[in-house]
């Protein structure tokens, strides 16, 4: 094993300019500015004290920063995570806030072991498993399941629930309850949020504003939600005299030292929460960091950033935080705000540490309809519905998994949704490859390419059938394709040769090898000679290794052209 990931920090370090530091100071205040309603929010959402969220958005930055690969990367507390820590928590029917707090503690710990592990075992690949659909879809559920989560801060009223049957009951049972004023202010700040996000940008452009520091503003601007909702309920003392739930006392302090538990029944409930978070948080957050990589020609490394996320989340477990990732929104305003190196996160985790040092009076008031209005404005902006036209138009099999994925988590929570949308994906590839696309190809007349004869006019020969198999032959596939070779040599009765034409064949696994040798008897007997033609190399020095090709009734050609030349002698 190779140990040049550990630690990255210098790669950065050695070529960092002071020109860099402005930039990456400027970045730090903005995002800052951002994440403190935000950490705050995140933390109400996964069921938790408030100050948790700050906790996780300082010593978390700077562990990432030393083994993350990215440059710009904003890690933290995001809502799906949060949401999930939430759903784990909940399932293990914990009603003491001590008692959750430590769940979430193990979580973020098994959580940052797993990634660590997957880093260490260059294993960035096992989050393909959730395929770009399923990972949309799961996002855009859980959104929505967010969204109406948050109505019982919004208006006031008792909603609890993993699922949307749930938390539709509970919303219109308690609906008689909301509370006038929390609603008006809840309902104000998400129309403010809207508003924000869709005009002001625009607005400030046309007042000769930049776009891209329109944009930053426009990022930032909820902040004044969040001032103006702490200072009404604080100066007229709505939360006594109109009953607005507010956040009340934070404690001051830097993050504390905690020691997660290690008790195995509390890990052993917690497992496959953890495994599921780790995948879905990497996965979200390697692919903000390529876009954003992408941008200034840098790169970004899958399996440092599982170390640096794996860190980051270990950081949290002994600091008193939850599980972490890297954020969409929070990167980008730390991309557009000029952060030139994780530095920037750095800065940021130390002002932070200020802002829980020094200021969390300032939050007394703050209301928690506010919270969940950033929230909810910041969940619906990753809802996309307009996939499921992309998809149904381009795949159907992917509109599947996308459509099964969103049902399972609406209908059955979180984790079982993702579940049944990966399980989905992986019976339809095995549908998909199990039945492989086999093309007899012809020549195209005066030159030596081979074309499908139901595409092109091309040339064929009676006693040559030249077959392309378009797909790796493994256990899932093997069977058709020693079926379905026989059912097209029997409606030739000229036939003399078959080749098998193997330039989309990466692998053949053992049992496509036993298929293929009881392929080549089958035809052999009938008097037909089976070759092989185009076979890659790693392909051949499979082969190689085995009997096969001493028993092949026929021969392995370099190209199709040669098969056919050498059988017809044309």
């Amino acid at each position: 094993m190779r140990w040049r990931y550990l630690p990255p920090a210098a790669d950065w370090l050695r070529d960092y300019h002071s020109r860099d530091l402005t930039g990456d100071l400027v970045a730090a205040l903005v995002v800052t500015v951002m994440l403190v309603p935000q950490s705050l929010a995140y933390a109400l959402l996964a069921g938790l004290p408030p100050q948790v969220g700050l906790y996780a958005s300082i010593l978390p930055l700077v562990a990432y920063a030393l083994f993350g690969s990215s440059r710009t990367l904003a890690v933290g507390p995001v809502a799906v995570v949060s949401l999930m820590t939430a759903a784990a928590i909940g399932q293990l029917g914990l009603q003491d806030p001590g008692q959750q707090l430590a769940a979430a503690l193990v979580l973020a710990l098994l959580s940052g072991l797993i990634l660590i592990a997957m880093g260490l075992l260059r294993l960035g690949l096992l989050a393909t498993l959730l395929s770009h659909p399923v990972i949309s879809a799961f996002i855009s559920a859980t959104a929505v399941l967010v969204a109406l989560g948050q109505t019982k801060h919004l208006l006031g009223v008792p909603v609890a629930g993993e699922r949307l049957d749930e938390i539709l009951l509970q919303l219109a049972e308690g609906l008689p309850q909301a509370n006038p004023v929390t609603a008006a202010i809840g309902l104000s700040a998400v129309a403010f949020l809207f508003w924000v996000r869709r005009s002001l940008a625009g607005r400030l452009q046309r007042l000769g504003l930049s776009e891209g520091r329109a944009q930053l503003v426009a990022r930032v601007a909820p902040v004044v939600a969040v001032v103006g909702g702490t200072l009404a309920v604080g100066l007229l003392r709505l939360d006594e005299a109109a009953g607005v739930a507010v956040v009340g006392t934070i404690p001051a302090g830097l993050p504390p030292l905690t020691l997660p538990s290690f008790d195995p029944a509390l890990w052993s409930g917690l497992l496959p929460a953890a495994l599921l978070i780790s995948l879905v948080g990497f996965v979200e957050s390697v692919s903000v960091a390529q876009s954003l990589a992408a941008k200034r020609r840098q790169k970004v490394e899958p399996d440092r950033e599982l170390l640096g996320l794996g860190a980051a989340n270990l950081a949290a477990a002994f600091s008193g935080g939850y599980p972490v990732t890297g954020g969409f929104a929070r990167s980008v305003v730390n991309f557009a705000a000029g952060a030139r190196s994780p530095l920037a996160g750095v800065f940021t985790a130390a002002l932070l540490a200020l802002v829980a040092l020094y200021f969390t009076g300032s939050f007394r008031f703050l209301p928690n309809a506010v919270l969940a209005a950033t929230i909810v404005v910041a969940v619906l902006g990753l809802v996309d519905l307009g996939i499921a036209r992309r998809l149904w138009r381009y795949s159907r099999a992917d509109a599947a998994s996308w459509a099964v994925t969103v049902a399972g988590v609406l209908a059955l929570g979180i984790e079982a949704g993702i579940l049944a949308g990966v399980g989905v994906s992986l019976l339809l590839y095995l549908w998909r490859s199990g039945r492989p696309h086999l093309a007899v190809v012809g020549q195209v007349p005066g030159t030596e390419h081979y074309r499908n004869v139901l595409r092109h006019k091309v040339l064929t020969h009676p006693s040559l059938l030249a077959v392309r198999v378009d797909e790796s032959l493994y256990f899932a596939n093997a069977r058709y394709l020693e079926d379905r070779l026989p059912e097209m040599v029997a409606d030739r009765p000229e036939l003399r040769d078959v080749v098998l034409i193997c330039s989309a064949v990466n692998l053949i696994d053992a049992s496509a090898l036993e298929s293929l040798e009881a392929l080549s008897a089958r035809l052999g007997d009938a008097g037909v000679a089976l070759h092989l033609a185009e076979v890659k190399g790693p392909v051949m020095d499979r082969l190689e290794r085995s009997d096969f090709l001493r028993h092949l009734s026929g021969r392995v050609f370099l190209s199709t052209h040669e098969a056919v030349v050498a059988l017809t002698g044309r």
